[in-house]
């Protein structure tokens, strides 16, 4: 029997947990409508056409916007989701959160590839070209999609494709989880690194070519919002781990036993 205080105490912790998670999808949503607005407003809007210049990174097309804005959808936005709705969607069956899951790393998938692919494009049409891959941002972002697309196919036959014969693999499948949701965090991680690191080297030279004197102070109105935008990942970063990490929630008598 618990006693009184035991169930306070554990009511309280699923409220500080139920907010953490509202508090990290606000985080999550508010990264993509920053960087939107930030395309939007500063740079130019999108645009496929190679010949179209982004008005402030001169060298580059204006396609180049496509890559923060799919990349911070990808990894941050429906990444963060895919993770928080597996999480959190305890009462439902496992095959089916498992589904919804996946569909969201699918589309961050999706997202993840057009970002690379137009960054790849930006790189080669820009005057004078820009060699790829020479920068941390481009050795971070690499490992990072690298881990991420090991961390899909891992998951996809070991959680989906291995259901066919659950109760064969189900030791397989429970061995797997713990590694599994740790390199997930792991990713999540690397990839808010890189988009900040990514974020600040676009604004230093936009910022420069833009405003030769301003030199990214913090009086002006873009670099604000672009520092804003590295909060607001720091914070989905550090909540993220939090929420995956704690566990006031139960499932019948097992504690979420094949849950991140």
């Amino acid at each position: 029997m618990r006693t009184k205080e035991e169930e306070s105490v554990g009511m309280v912790s699923k409220i500080g947990f139920v907010f953490s998670m509202l508090l990290t999808s606000v985080f999550l949503i508010a990264s993509l409508a920053l960087i939107l607005f930030w395309v939007l407003m500063y740079g130019g809007g999108f645009g496929w056409d190679d010949i179209m210049r982004h008005p402030k990174l001169n060298q580059f097309p204006v396609k180049f916007n496509f890559h923060p804005t799919l990349m911070i959808g990808g990894f941050i936005f429906f990444s963060g989701f895919s993770m928080l709705f597996y999480r959190l969607m305890t009462c439902c069956r496992k095959l089916i959160v498992k589904l919804l899951h996946t569909i969201f790393h699918s589309l961050a998938i999706a997202c993840i590839a057009i970002g690379f692919l137009t960054i790849w494009e930006s790189h080669d049409l820009a005057f004078p070209k820009i060699p790829h891959f020479y920068s941390l941002h481009s050795w971070l972002g690499l490992a990072t999609m690298g881990l991420f697309a090991i961390q899909f196919v891992v998951g996809f036959f070991s959680f989906l494709i291995l259901l066919c014969c659950e109760g064969g693999t189900a030791a397989c499948r429970a061995a797997l989880i713990p590694t599994h949701s740790t390199f997930g965090i792991i990713t999540f991680v690397m990839a808010c690194i890189t988009a900040i690191i990514g974020l600040t080297e676009t604004a230093f030279f936009s910022l420069k070519e833009a405003e030769p004197n301003s030199k990214y102070r913090l009086e002006v109105t873009e670099a604000v919002i672009i520092n804003t935008l590295g909060v607001v990942l720091i914070a989905s970063m550090i909540l993220m781990i939090w929420v995956l990490r704690t566990n006031p929630i139960k499932r019948g008598s097992a504690i979420l036993s094949e849950r991140l």
